[in-house]
């Protein structure tokens, strides 16, 4: 039974088609993990809290710093210099006290990765590095956790679903090879408009309530290309690769 201060903060999320009182109840009994506090991750943490998620572990090991503000939205001036997952928890925290936020302030590891991994229902990617994004795919397919990745660069963003469990196609069937680190461009050189991270971000969110709730249809073996800048969505079909070194 849910208590009534709870019917009131989620009185728009109730009513839904794919929530309720049942629905409600399996998010609060839930958790999620997002991987980097940033551009991505901040929009996401915060709907993932405000929806009533039970349990949020956010993993980052770095600290928040002046240029992290036009985008990373958990963070205030007041920030700075401060551990990005423990001001994330406080945010968090702040928004919905109902919700449990571990912060891991961290580096991933393989065998750390797999812990965290299996511990969680789902796994939001939202750091910057091809290498953590690897790191966490192969994690998420080895202990069969629900995976949604994105990643944004100028005015562009891109994002899909992985579902082991489903067999199907992972991060590396569309990335089969890190990129030289020479040859990948940087938010350093290119910048991200905020408001760019903020919509992937918010998109990772609702991708991994849909799976918490089990309701729609998600994104799994269906890649989206969002360009801000010509206002165009493009979703592209894939298929598991032949011979993939994670999931092949």
């Amino acid at each position: 039974m849910i208590e009534q201060e709870n019917r009131t903060r989620f009185a728009r999320q109730l009513v839904l088609e794919g929530v309720g009182e049942a629905g409600q109840e399996r998010l609060a009994n839930s958790r999620a993990l997002v991987v980097g506090a940033g551009g991505l991750g901040s929009p996401a943490c915060y709907y993932l809290a405000a929806a009533g998620v039970g349990t949020l572990g956010v993993v980052d090991c770095d600290r928040v710093g002046l240029s992290n503000l036009n985008r990373q939205v958990l963070y205030t001036t007041d920030d700075l210099g401060q551990p990005k997952a423990a001001a994330a928890a406080e945010r968090l925290a702040a928004l919905n006290p109902q919700v449990r936020v571990i912060p891991y302030a961290e580096r991933l590891g393989p065998a750390r990765a797999r812990e965290l991994a299996a511990a969680y229902d789902v796994v939001l990617e939202c750091s910057d590095t091809f290498a953590t994004k690897f790191l966490v795919n192969e994690a998420c397919v080895t202990t069969g956790t629900p995976l949604v990745w994105a990643s944004v660069l100028g005015w562009e963003g891109q994002m899909s679903v992985v579902l082991p469990a489903q067999s199907g196609p992972c991060y590396r069937c569309l990335f089969p090879t890190q990129p030289c680190l020479e040859d990948a461009p940087t938010a350093r050189e290119v910048g991200i408009l905020g408001a760019v991270a903020g919509t992937m971000g918010a998109w990772q969110a609702v991708e991994a309530l849909k799976l918490l709730l089990g309701v729609g249809t998600s994104l799994a073996g269906r890649l989206v290309l969002w360009d801000g800048w010509l206002g165009t969505t493009e979703i592209v079909t894939f298929a598991p690769r032949a011979g993939c070194p994670v999931c092949g």
